[in-house]
């Protein structure tokens, strides 16, 4: 199945690009990463349409999500237990 992408622009002065020594490509990859953590944590992408978003893996994704504190199941404990009974 064919995905279709579309470009979204961010202007970003000189200065900032010279004072995080990093290259536009690297700063792109940051920047998606950061997106979608930040939309999976607040409930607005699934794990599978954030991995895609960053450019990883379903797995690595979560990993990844776990490594930053991020919960992966969104129930309480109390909620899971009710849920698995």
């Amino acid at each position: 199945m064919k995905t279709n992408l579309r470009e979204i622009k961010i202007l970003i002065p000189d200065d900032i690009l010279l004072s995080i020594n990093m290259s536009e490509d690297l700063l792109i990859q940051e920047i998606r990463h950061h997106l979608a953590f930040k939309l999976f944590a607040e409930g607005r992408l699934s794990s599978g349409k954030a991995a895609k978003l960053a450019g990883m893996t379903k797995i690595v994704f979560l990993i990844e999500a776990g490594k930053r504190e991020i919960d992966i199941l969104p129930y309480s404990p109390d909620e899971l237990k009710r849920e698995l009974a």
